[in-house]
């Protein structure tokens, strides 16, 4: 796939603050890119720079043949609503579409209303919405005119988990039409099920970047994934377990170099009834933890 955004050694400061570091990654065309990280590590203000809103420093950043200047191609979300809370829906959704040139009927924009579920909502004022339907219009807002290049900044924030499944499943649907979306997030769960390739910046530099599935298998197939009824809290100490996060009735276990996994399996039995028991490459979350989980502790004490 060809590369339609390069972002080059940028860097960013704010007063004695260096916000970005020497930031560097491409984005493919057709694809989902997932800029990763903690609140904090740098992704809105590397989003600003993209978008213009900001000018680095010093780096650069390279548009193949779609300049974020070329209003009625980008798409952008950003991370703070930027919304008038007192027009009303159709109206405020009629304006954006107007500001980006694009030539959208009331038809199009009922279309989409449907799609987010708001269509009995569309005569309100935005400021009678939730703040998960808020998003939802704001979303709405970004792809109205049919952008080639999508930017989402936690696009899921304040929605729920139905409504992060609309939003997952939409983004899915942009990407098989063409569409390349940037979607910045700290969700590392939703980020493995979406994102073709990842950039996990932490304290405003790229700590680890590829496709997903080159990312996961360069830290190994050593980690357990296990599905069961019962309590798991005893996995954490099996002799052979490095590391593990235990959620209720699940588990991802890191195993130590050479490990047998059946041990595992054998000491689970008779203790939980085992669903799924699964050898893999670790999660997302897990390699986040990996990579800037130390020194996040060390922070926090």
């Amino acid at each position: 796939m060809s590369v339609v955004l390069s972002v080059r050694d940028v860097v960013k400061t704010f007063g004695s603050v260096r916000a970005v570091d020497g930031v560097s990654f491409t984005v493919r065309r057709g694809t989902i890119t997932g800029l990763l990280g903690r609140n904090g590590a740098g992704k809105t203000t590397t989003i600003r720079m993209i978008t213009g809103i900001f000018l680095p420093d010093s780096g650069s950043i390279e548009w193949a043949d779609n300049p974020v200047n070329a209003n009625d191609r980008v798409g952008y979300l950003p991370e703070e609503r930027g919304l008038y809370r007192t027009m009303k829906i159709v109206e405020y959704l009629a304006f954006l579409a107007e500001i980006k040139n694009a030539r959208t009927t009331t038809a199009k924009i009922e279309q989409w209303l449907r799609r987010f579920e708001l269509s009995d909502k569309k005569g309100g004022k935005i400021e009678e919405l939730s703040k998960g339907n808020q998003q939802k219009v704001q979303l709405i807002g970004a792809l109205l005119h049919d952008p080639e290049f999508i930017i989402l900044d936690e696009p899921q924030s304040g929605l729920d988990p139905v409504n992060m499944v609309l939003v997952r499943e939409l983004l899915q649907e942009l990407r098989a039409e063409g569409r390349t979306i940037l979607l910045s997030t700290h969700m590392m769960a939703e980020a493995e099920r979406m994102a073709d390739d990842i950039i996990l910046v932490h304290s405003g530099k790229v700590v680890l970047s590829g496709t997903l599935e080159e990312v996961r298998n360069s830290f190994g197939r050593n980690t357990v994934h296990i599905d069961f009824e019962g309590d798991g809290s005893f996995l954490a100490e099996l002799p052979d377990v490095r590391d593990a996060s235990i959620q209720i009735n699940s588990a991802e276990l890191g195993l130590n170099e050479g490990a047998d996994p059946q041990k595992v399996l054998a000491a689970s039995i008779g203790r939980l009834r085992i669903r799924k028991f699964e050898l893999a490459a670790p999660s997302l979350e897990a390699i986040f933890m990996d990579k800037v989980g130390a020194e996040t502790l060390e922070n926090l004490q």
